[in-house]
């Protein structure tokens, strides 16, 4: 049985890949790919094993020909199962449409514009590269039914993908993609594809391009989030978009606020989707930060902003006596956290019941800074639409004016509720003003972040990434999270199981009395476990990249200490996993 089915799949791959070489002849990119592997098994297997699953997250995957790869067609298939959705749905739609820095984001963005207006579907197309926080912006705004986002976040410069949004600017929810999935699968991606002349399809007004009067009503909400206004006058920054599309709106919001010392990273202003001085642009890693950091040693500033291809998400490095210390995503939203909370209860702008939301990844020293000034603390699951849809909730009620922040481990922030995703150009807007707030008390937000320590506990968290390539990487992946829940573990690294929590199954489980109660998140691949001393471990297959993360919470006595609690939990943690 199991070489018959293996059997009939390369005789499907087969007679894909046929079929694309007769019809996929509008790109040569593609066709002199196709040509180039006609004698490789291996090659033609990976790009027509599967096609690329449309989920919550669109599409993501490696630019190239076939179903398993990011081109013009399965790019149209997609939008032509979107506008079947949305043709169903309403009687008249609209749909924001914009792209970051990639390779053949513009093009990706034409062409998912050329499907919705071949399918009567009113298109806003914004006229060059834009954050994706802007296209969250553009849907309300603009009272779009959906929104498409061209981008592959933070991957390596051969992914592109393509993000789907719904009327209330939030990513696509669960319901919404299936129905959109449904859709897809019912279509061919050459001969049920409607396209329209992009030109006449703009002469028409099908197509319409954003006015730019849009992009400064954008800057004015994110501009309201400021707390303390004119205190950012005697702060230094260098700042690099790592040649995304961060580049415009950040520097604009932060002349807005009064910070003119601007040093930009040069080699990496301009969009530049080949990302040739970071392989993988990436503000959590250090070397997509290397070239800022040594800009660092020359001119001194007193932080280092880094925003990632789309702009969504923001690493920094504050100054640490001689030289500059990178801070993690957890210990941002600690400080913003606090600094939020803090400074606005001083000033009589805090809600009364306030409300700070975090993913249950994300770092629980949350927890103590809630009860220090009485808010109420959301967990979500990983997804910032997740964020977004507790906003929602609180809109529906009128009661949005209690959400003061949101923010998840991987660097994604967000203040407000103008937009419904994370938004790295108002969180390096808040960034430099709590900066400037605290330089004022002689501070640098090191000193911040340690005091901050000093006085709740060491909590250190740390993420661990493993990769899984290919047909045989998504088997292995399966296989560890299936392992994980048939054999639970007693101990990990030296500390006793307390609980765990299986977000697909949606049961807590008390190792000590056997005890299950229901979780009411949303289903989600995930299983948490929580030990003795506030210690954890989490395993998640990413929604969006072919690996594995390991999330580690070690709770010390110091930093020292909380660093070797963390190198044993993630010792045990990939002994676990059967991945060291």
């Amino acid at each position: 049985m199991h070489m018959n089915f293996i059997g009939v799949i390369k005789m499907k791959v087969n007679e894909l890949f046929d079929l694309w070489k007769a019809k996929a002849t509008e790109d040569k990119d593609l066709l002199n790919e196709l040509n180039s592997i006609e004698n490789d098994k291996d090659g033609i297997y990976d790009r027509f094993y599967r096609s690329l699953e449309f989920g919550t997250a669109g599409l993501r995957g490696v630019l190239g020909a076939g179903t398993n790869r990011m081109n013009i067609y399965t790019v149209r298939h997609a939008t032509q199962g979107l506008a079947n959705y949305l043709n169903k749905k309403y009687k008249k739609s609209a749909v924001a449409i914009t792209h970051d820095s990639r390779i053949k984001g513009e093009l990706f963005a034409k062409e998912a514009a050329r499907v919705l207006a071949g399918n009567g579907i009113k298109v806003y197309l914004t006229a060059e590269l834009e954050p994706t926080p802007v296209l969250s912006f553009l849907v309300r705004e603009l009272k779009c039914q959906s929104g498409i986002m061209v981008t592959a976040s933070h991957n390596p410069a051969k992914y592109n993908g393509y993000k789907c949004y719904g009327d209330d600017g939030c990513q696509m929810t669960d319901d919404g993609a299936n129905a959109v999935y449904s859709e897809i699968q019912k279509t061919d991606c050459f001969d049920d594809v409607k396209l329209a002349d992009f030109d006449d399809a703009v002469k028409s007004g099908s197509i319409e391009y954003v006015n730019d009067s849009v992009y400064e009503i954008y800057l004015d909400r994110v501009q309201e989030q400021q707390i303390h206004k004119d205190i950012c006058a005697d702060l230094k920054v260098v700042y690099t978009p790592l040649n995304g599309a961060g580049n415009k709106p950040v520097r604009a919001i932060l002349d807005r606020i009064g910070v003119k010392d601007v040093v930009i990273v040069k080699e990496q202003e301009m969009p530049d989707g080949n990302f040739t001085t970071c392989p993988y642009p990436n503000p959590e890693i250090k070397e997509a930060l290397q070239l800022g950091l040594d800009l660092c040693e020359s001119e001194k500033p007193d932080l280092l902003l880094a925003t990632d291809p789309d702009s969504d998400r923001v690493g920094i490095a504050a100054k640490d006596g001689d030289s500059y210390r990178l801070i993690t995503g957890n210990e941002t939203g600690i400080m913003l956290t606090d600094y939020i909370l803090s400074q606005r209860k001083a000033l009589g702008t805090l809600p009364e019941k306030p409300i700070i939301v975090k993913t249950i990844v994300t770092s629980i020293m949350i927890n103590k800074l809630c009860e220090k000034y009485g808010a109420e603390l959301r967990n979500v699951l990983t997804g910032f639409k997740y964020i977004g849809d507790q906003i929602l909730g609180l809109e529906r009620k009128g009661e949005e004016n209690r959400y003061v922040f949101g923010f998840e481990e991987s660097y994604g922030y967000l203040a407000g509720t103008y937009v419904r995703d994370k938004d790295a150009v108002v969180a390096s807007m808040l960034i430099c003003e709590m900066a400037a707030y605290y330089k004022k008390q002689g501070k640098t937000l090191s000193q911040v972040i340690d005091e901050m320590y000093e006085e709740y506990g060491y909590y250190l968290n740390t993420t661990l990434n493993f990769g899984f390539e290919g047909a045989e990487g998504m088997k292995k992946m399966q296989e560890i999270m299936t392992s994980l829940r048939e054999n639970t573990p007693g101990e990990i690294g030296g500390f006793k199981v307390l609980s765990v929590d299986d977000y697909l199954e949606s049961v807590s489980t008390d190792i000590s009395t056997g005890e299950k109660s229901e979780i009411t998140l949303p289903k989600s691949n995930v299983i948490a476990f929580f030990l003795d001393g506030e210690n954890a471990v989490i395993v998640r297959p990413s929604g969006t990249e072919p690996k594995i993360k390991l999330y580690v919470t070690a709770v010390g006595s110091s930093a020292e200490n909380a660093r070797e609690l963390t190198e044993g939990l993630a010792k045990s943690g990939e002994a676990l996993m059967g991945v060291c």
